[in-house]
This record gives structure tokens, sequence and C-alpha cells, in this order.
């Protein structure tokens, strides 16, 4: 097996390196989550970090890595005799898949005994086997709301109880917490993300001499990975020695009331929730204090601590730009000092160690990236905050066919770009019928959580053991199987596994007719407002979003479909509006890329939202296009919402009629305002 890429080989980004290595120090911290887009080597370091963790002691023969030093040690293969031997281990760094079932990570009856012997064992699953270590998931956001809840379960109490299949178990589960992701394929559940202690965002280097140096250290690596390593053996171990000096001195670390009054004030001042981040920054900044051989905390330990565990504690919502304010930051902690500790003599800090506003000497602080290197805070969009232009449309066209030159006009005139309103609150939809997608939180359907409503024969797709099925499955079958006696005899074909009923997401498709004729300014900003209320319900619900804009004489697919309600957002804010409305390719365009969809995904089950006035105005025969093109889509089984945002007096009903070929709900627009939009979609009758 080659050689892990080492740590210290890494290139830039010694903000990742900083926090990976602060937790390991105090992993009361409460772990790492690392932000950044595609190639920027968040896996490498991760999976390089445990090679230069110093060694834990164990108790000699348990599989759940009792520290010999507890004194009530939560291990099923205990109790432990006083002066049982022990033994050195090497830290575990544990992967958890995106994919994995809930019985390989709790742990579940161990199968083959119980079939065998028929005795109930428990086998350990994946949070035993981190104890003590670290607990790795990549693309952590794209990890299931069950195992999610697992993971906040277990981080909360540190332990972990198995009630299932017969087994009852407790065990301790302390575990650092590493998660990496790509903002692009979506967002952390609020509750898990407050988990995470620390959070750093990387990016691609810039400067061309560093990305030669990734490209040079990468290759030579691939080359020979084992001479790769040889050659920084010596930064490696001399990175161990540091880290295992610093566990030793962090318990005697002096957090002075000054200082703990200036983490309050900082923490007040970037107005976080509740008291987990003045905690997580306090513990950081000992930690940080440590790994500089301080034993008192000073203002660059405390700067260093909130620069890393406030960033994500200050969103309010998936909208709001990540980051920190460093003005402010530098602001709220001035120029002087907290107060040293009394105990301390004055000089007693070694001027001449790094600063975190000095790079480190090579091999001082760790590196973090062999394809990427130096973090660059990731920033998007806020709703809310383009600005408006001063131009609405002129009044809309006065029916579907009408091509007089007043009409002509007031589609063609320039284009006007609107604000959403702010999102709000809305009400649950669903989808009809029971799906069998991916777990989420919007509509029916058979799942791998949930309440447990039959079993099923086991076949690929996996699943937890159903055993009292599986008795009954064999159970017929044991004369013929030639048993007399003793325990029962089963083959493969006996296995059953459950079949539960919970919530699946969805993809909730966007179809936004923005032509000349809504582009009205209170319309356009009612739509808006009201979309992105749907944008943030689907980041809840885990669902996938997109959207189709028709204006002028084409569609286009602004986004295609996604888990980044961010980007969805931001596309949003950048929509504009004018020109004739093309109806039929509008929805020719949403069919297509539910045609995609269905091959790409075929488990997700869409809701099409087609937002229109129901006007057709481009090209020969608009209406009777637009009537095709809603009737190969009502053939297609969607489920549908028209929403009606035609306005005044006189009304055509143009968008009644559509959702009629749609075979879809339709919305009049007396019915909408910036709140009644998604009040009305999320009513049960497209349930």
């Amino acid at each position: 097996m080659p050689q892990q890429f080492p740590f210290s080989a890494v290139v830039g980004s010694e903000d990742m390196a900083l926090a990976l290595v602060l937790t390991t120090i105090s992993p009361e911290v409460g772990g790492v989550l690392v932000r950044g887009e595609k190639g920027t080597a968040k896996s490498t370091i991760v999976r390089a970090l445990a090679a230069v963790l110093p060694p834990i002691e164990v108790v000699s023969g348990d599989r759940f890595s009792t520290d010999p030093r507890d004194r009530e040690p939560l291990s099923p293969d205990g109790p432990f005799a006083v002066d049982a031997p022990t033994e050195p281990r090497a830290v575990r760094l544990v992967e958890l898949p995106v994919g994995a079932t809930e019985d390989r990570v709790l742990g579940s009856l161990h199968l083959e005994r119980a079939l065998s012997e028929g005795r109930a064992e428990y086998e350990p699953g994946l949070l035993a086997r981190a104890h003590r270590g670290i607990l790795y998931v990549d693309e952590v956001n794209l990890l299931h709301d069950h195992l999610v809840d697992l993971l906040l379960d277990a981080a909360a109490m540190g332990r972990s109880t198995v009630e299932r299949d017969g087994v009852s178990v407790e065990h301790a589960a302390r575990f650092v917490l590493v998660g990496t992701m790509n903002p692009e394929e979506g967002e952390l559940r609020p509750q898990l993300l407050d988990r995470f202690g620390l959070t750093v965002e990387v990016a691609a280097p810039r400067d061309p001499a560093l990305r030669v140096e990734v490209v040079r250290r990468r290759m030579a690596y691939d080359a020979d990975p084992d001479g790769f390593a040889g050659r920084w053996a010596d930064d490696e171990r001399a990175l161990t020695d540091r880290i295992l000096a610093a566990q030793k001195l962090v318990a005697d670390v002096h957090l002075s009331d000054a200082a703990l009054l200036k983490i309050a004030e900082v923490c007040a001042a970037f107005e976080v929730d509740g008291m987990r981040a003045d905690i997580v920054t306090a513990r950081t900044a000992v930690a940080h204090a440590a790994w500089h051989e301080r034993s008192t905390v000073t203002r660059d330990d405390i700067r260093a601590a909130a620069r890393l565990a406030l960033p994500h504690r200050r969103r309010r919502n998936p909208f709001d730009a990540p980051g920190l304010d460093e003005d402010l930051l530098d602001q709220v902690l001035g120029d002087d000092e907290p107060d040293p500790d009394p105990r301390e003599p004055e000089g007693s800090d070694d001027p001449g160690l790094p600063s975190d506003d000095q790079p480190p000497a090579s091999g001082d602080d760790p590196g973090t990236s062999d394809e990427a290197a130096a973090t660059d805070t990731e920033t998007h969009d806020v709703p809310g905050e383009e600005p408006r232009t001063s131009d609405d449309a002129a009044p809309p066209a006065t029916g579907p066919g009408d091509a007089a030159p007043r009409n002509a006009a007031s589609e063609d005139s320039a284009e006007s770009q609107v604000a959403a309103g702010d999102p709000y609150k809305t009400k649950l939809f669903r989808v009809r019928g029971t799906g069998q997608g991916e777990a989420g939180k919007r509509s029916r359907a058979v799942t791998e959580s949930g309440r447990r409503i039959g079993a099923r024969r086991a076949g690929g797709e996996g699943g937890a053991i159903h055993l009292t099925e599986t008795v009954r499955a064999a159970a017929p079958h044991q004369l013929a199987r030639g048993r007399t006696t003793g325990t029962l005899r089963f083959r493969p074909e006996d296995l059953r596994v459950a079949t539960r009923e919970g919530q699946e997401s969805n993809l909730i498709l966007f179809c936004v007719d923005a032509s000349g004729s809504m582009a009205a300014r209170k319309r356009m900003e009612q739509v808006k407002g009201a979309i992105l209320s749907l944008l943030l319900d689907a980041y809840r619900r885990r669902d996938k979003v997109g959207l189709v804009t028709f204006r002028g004489d084409r569609a286009e697919l602004v986004l295609p479909p996604t888990h980044s309600v961010d980007i969805a957002a931001t596309r949003l804010q950048e929509l504009p509006a004018g020109g004739r409305t093309p109806l039929a390719e509008g929805l020719l365009e949403a069919a297509r890329v539910l045609d995609l969809e269905r091959v790409r995904d075929p488990r997700r089950r869409p809701l099409l939202v087609v937002v229109t006035d129901g006007r057709a105005t481009a090209g020969q025969d608009a209406v009777a296009r637009s009537r095709r093109a809603a009737h190969h889509l009502a053939g297609q089984g969607i489920a549908a919402l028209v929403v009606d945002c035609e306005t005044g007096s006189f009304r055509l009903g143009l968008a009644g009629e559509l959702a009629g070929h749609l075979l879809a709900e339709h919305v009049p627009m007396g019915e909408v305002s910036a709140a009644g939009l998604t009040s009305v979609a999320r009513d049960g009758r497209v349930a």
C-alpha cells in the first residue's frame, strides 16, 4: 500500500492546516468543516492528518479504544481490571461514506453468529471505531438526514446507544468530526453546521509560482510515493513532536478574565446565536496558545480563534454570505493585549515564535493542499441587495395573439432588473402518491429511514435486517433441511430486510415568465420573493431546485437542477425582465430538463411550478404551440402548479386555461401576494 501524501508537504492554505491541528490538540473544540471548490485537496490533507498525530494508549484487546485513565469506562468489552495491560495504538481515521446504512454506523447484530450459533452479539459500527480518533465525512453536505441525526446525537452526548435487532448496547463515542464539502453541491443542515467547532474556506491558488509547486510535488509523489514520503519524514516527526507537546501543555494554559471578556465582546459584536460560539472560541484560543508554546492566551490567540470559530455561526439563513469582517474583528479586539496572567513574568512569551499574521518558517506550521493553497473567503450575493431600477415595463399586452405595435413596443422595451423581497416561512406541499426517492422531508416515500411497515427479500440494495421476518421465512423449512434439535438452519434466501416509510426530497423546477408583461416592479418583486421563500424551504427539506426562464424569443435553463440554493438565489436576483412571451419555448425547455433529470436521477419525483400570466406572444401560432407543449407535459404525468400573475380589472384568464391543459393546479393572482404564492403552493392541492 503506497504511503499517504505527507501532511508537511502540502502547499499553502495555512488556515485549514491550523484548524485541523488545533482540534486535535483540544478535541473539545468540536471538529472542522472545510468548504471549498473541487480540486483543492480537502480530502488529501485530512487523510494525511492521522499520520502525524501522536499514538494513544488503550486497554489491550478492547475493541472500543478505552482510555486506561477513565475511571468509569463505557465499553461493552469491560469491566477492566485496575492493572489491565495497555498498548499504544495509532489514532484512527474512520471514513463515513455518505451512502452508509444506519446499522453500519451504529453497529448491529453480528449476523453470522446469530445465524450459526443462535446468540445475539453486538458488532461495533463506525462510531465505535472512531472513538478517540477522527471521523471523516467527505461530501458531508450530501449525508442522508437519518445519518446526520446519528452524528448529532453522538456529538452531543459523547456516546452511542444502540437499541435494535435484539441488541441493547451503549459505548463511548468521542471523536474529532471532520467534514469536507463543495458548496456548489448544496448546503449543510444548520443543526450539523453548528456542531462543527471550526470552519475554513479553501480555494485554488492564483499565484502561478504556488501552482507550479503544487504540480511539482504531486508529480513527484505519484512517481515515487515511498521516496517522496521519506524526504519529508523528518518534518513529519517534528510536527508530531510539536502536537504532542501542545497536547501536554493545553491543560496548563491560563485564560484570564480579561481574555474571556474580550472573547465575549467579539461574539456579541458579530451577533452570533447562543453561547456555543463563546465556548468554542475560548477553547480554540487556549489550543492556539499551546500550539505556540505560550502559557497565557493573548490577543493573537483570540483573533486566530475567532477567524476559525465564528464565520459559520453568524449566518442567519442559507443565503447569507459566509465569512468574517476582519476589520470589525480588529476594531473589537483593539490594540491592547488582554491582561496577562499576573503569575507570569513580563516578557515570558517568546517573541520569536511565528504569529498568524506572519507565515511560519518551513516545518513550523503544517500546510494544507497538494492541489491548492491560500484560503480565500467565499462570498455570495445576498438577496435583496441589487440596485433597483426605476424603469418599470410598459403595460402588458391585451391578449395572447395580440401583435399590435403598442404591445410590441411594450414587450420589446429595455429589460429591467428587480430585487426579491425578503424570504419568509412557508407551508408544506407534497407531490401526490408514494415515491421511492432519496430521503428528505417533503413527500411520502419508501426510504431507508422512517417507520417500519413491512419486510422484503434481501437484494443488492441492502437495508436493515428484519430478524423476526427472517426467522419466520426459515421456520417452515426446518424439517426439510434435516433439523431435529438445536439451532435454526438458515439459507441466504431466508434473509429479510425491513421496509420503511418516511419522506423523500423532490425536484422543484421553476419555469418563470420574465417577459415585458411581467416586468412591473411590484409584480416581479412579489414573484421573486415568493420563489426565494420556496428555495429556502427546499434547502430545509433537502430538495433539488432548477430554474428555467423565458423571454424575448427563447427559453433558457438559468440553473440546472442542483442542491445549492445559494446559487439559485443568486441567479434569481440577477434575473432580468423584458421582451415578448415565448410560453411554448419555456414549457418545452422545462420538459427537456425534466426528461434529462428522469435519466440522471430516476427516483426523484419532480414538481413543476409555472409562474406566468398565461400570455403567449412570441412567434407564429404562439397560443397553439403553447397548448401542445402543455399537453406534452401533462402526458408525462408531471405534478404541476400554475401561478396566475395577471392583474387589473380586465382579465383574460389565460393562465387558468394553461393550467387546464397542464392538468395543474391554478392559483389566481387574487390569492397571491408576496406571501400568498408559497402559501397556496403548500396547501394540499398538489399533494
